[in-house]
């Protein structure tokens, strides 16, 4: 998913898990990069492990880009969630 910034944002705070819904199974990964540079990759997370928060600094970024991966094994059960994402913008 991409959001185009504008260059008026400071910040996107989020956190990240894989949906209950998988009663624990799935795998996967979160990334976080702005204008194509990375700003941070979560390691794999798997299902019943707590969410994992991602707090970036965002400020001049035309685009934000939010990408989930299969964690490595394949994409069966990868429920992959970005809980409360929030960008600050001036």
């Amino acid at each position: 998913m991409q959001v185009y910034l504008g260059g008026r944002c400071t910040r996107f705070t989020t956190a990240t898990g894989v949906d209950d819904e998988q009663n624990g199974a799935g795998t996967v990964t979160f990334e976080v990069l702005a204008d194509g540079r990375p700003l941070a990759t979560t390691p794999v997370l798997r299902g019943h492990q707590p969410a994992t928060t991602i707090d970036v600094d965002v400020t001049g970024a035309q685009a934000l880009e939010l990408v989930v991966g299969d964690g490595g094994d394949g994409n069966g059960n990868d429920h992959g969630d970005w809980a409360g994402p929030t960008l600050t913008c001036g």
